[in-house]
């Protein structure tokens, strides 16, 4: 497994990340499943998890935490977000000090550990100073519970803006930006990765298969059946025949079609992409299944041809997202919330 330095933090972390967002009741809820696949991860040379407090109320935490006991601990780097609030109350999530503070001790009770390895904001709260959040992680820093901290879901404007405060407050500084990149939703590449690379943050690419677009399932002439978990159905955002996918669809087929002549399949033509750039530290990749996992950990050792990347910019061109929304940059953003972006309320 090759290994890459996460920005100016100084930890280095496997190219593939186990993403653990399918881990419990919105994705796998055989508990002793997900385990075996953390073994199967570890034993596969991965050396980085990624989850959140808020995945499956607190599940998929408590699955990692049992699943490192007996030493594996040290085997790994933890990279947890929080911040987002379960119930609609917004004291039970954002990023004041007084959440933080509070959030970080259910996360290392549920995963039987001292300190995690990369605390993320994991949507940006436009509630609270962006210098009251970074005093907080900060102190986090210092009292030995956090190595390192980050964000995601933070458009660049943002992360320059966070960095000029953290100089001017003598803060620590967001060294990983956790934000969503495939080939169906490159817009990352116009502004946000060149900017990461400048500032010494380290990315965290997750939904490389595009939230399952990229599956090899949407297919002319194959049907796609319904979403394997319950996340990935709401919201009818896996409805081939929508108006709103038709051009995802084409672009997802498209692609298949590339990845059959280039001998790979689509998930692995798709982690390489990611892979590839040079502004990505890791590849959050997040399986509901240990057939899903063999198939991401495929994609290991795929390099792709300049012949192969012209090809997929012709079908997506480059800085480009077919879906404006998975960016998600409007998430805790609202002056970038297409309401907020017009001349006039009605």
């Amino acid at each position: 497994m090759e290994f890459r330095t996460l920005g100016g933090s100084g930890i280095s972390v496997s190219h593939l990340t186990l993403g653990a967002m399918m881990f419990g009741s919105i994705g796998n809820a055989d508990l002793d499943a997900c385990r075996a696949i953390v073994h199967r991860a570890l034993d596969a040379g991965i050396t980085t998890i990624n989850t959140a407090d808020g995945y499956s109320a607190g599940e998929s935490e408590t699955v990692i935490g049992r699943a490192l006991e007996g030493g594996r601990r040290d085997e790994v780097v933890l990279t947890v977000k929080t911040g987002v609030s379960p119930d609609g109350n917004p004291n039970h999530g954002g990023g004041s000090r007084r959440f933080l503070t509070s959030a970080i001790e259910g996360s290392l009770r549920r995963l039987r550990t001292d300190r995690i390895d990369v605390y993320e904001l994991g949507v940006p709260d436009p509630h609270t100073d962006l210098d009251e959040t970074l005093a907080a992680l900060t102190d986090l820093v210092r009292a030995g519970k956090v190595r390192s901290f980050g964000t995601s879901k933070m458009p660049p404007s943002r992360m320059v803006e966070a960095r000029s405060i953290a100089e001017r407050r003598g803060h620590g500084v967001f060294r990983v930006a956790e934000e969503p990149y495939s080939m169906l939703n490159r817009a990352v590449e116009y502004d946000l990765l060149p900017t990461a690379r400048r500032l010494g943050i380290g990315v965290l690419a997750f939904g490389a298969l595009s939230g399952g677009w990229l599956s090899g399932r949407y297919r002319s002439g194959r049907d796609a059946g319904a979403p394997g978990s319950a996340v990935r159905a709401r919201g009818g955002r896996m409805d081939a025949d929508s108006a709103e996918n038709a051009a995802k669809f084409r672009a997802a087929d498209a692609l298949g079609a590339l990845a059959d002549e280039a001998g790979l399949t689509l998930p692995q033509l798709a982690i390489a992409f990611v892979a590839q750039h040079p502004a990505v530290s890791s590849v959050v990749i997040g399986p509901r299944t240990m057939e899903q996992l063999e198939g991401c950990l495929a994609a290991e050792h795929v390099t792709l041809s300049p012949e192969v990347l012209d090809r997929i910019d012709e079908i997506v061109p480059a800085g480009v997202s077919i879906t404006v929304r998975d960016t998600m940059w409007a998430i805790g953003s609202d002056g970038l919330d297409a309401r907020h972006r017009r001349r006039s309320m009605r």
